[in-house]
């Protein structure tokens, strides 16, 4: 358990270990989530939630269709890349 302290304006410093764990850089915008035993602290997402129909539209392609299995073993290679 690590401590720290409130600052007379109302500043807490996140230790840096948790800031390193997380990937949270200076500026890095938190959501503030009241859980009635204390707060939560929880990255704020880059773009509001949306639905793959009001986007899907705006992705270009160009080629061969791929079938849900392809994109599963793309996916998968990717990951195993990604791990080595």
């Amino acid at each position: 358990m690590t401590i720290t302290r409130l600052s007379s304006k109302g500043q807490v410093i996140i230790p840096k270990t948790l800031r390193v764990a997380h990937h949270w850089e200076p500026g890095q915008e938190l959501v503030v989530i009241d859980t009635g035993d204390g707060v939560l602290l929880k990255p704020k997402a880059p773009f509001p939630p949306s639905e793959l129909d009001a986007v899907a539209a705006c992705l270009e392609f160009k080629g061969q269709t791929r079938s849900l299995e392809d994109m599963q073993e793309a996916i998968a290679r990717g990951v195993q890349e990604r791990h080595k």
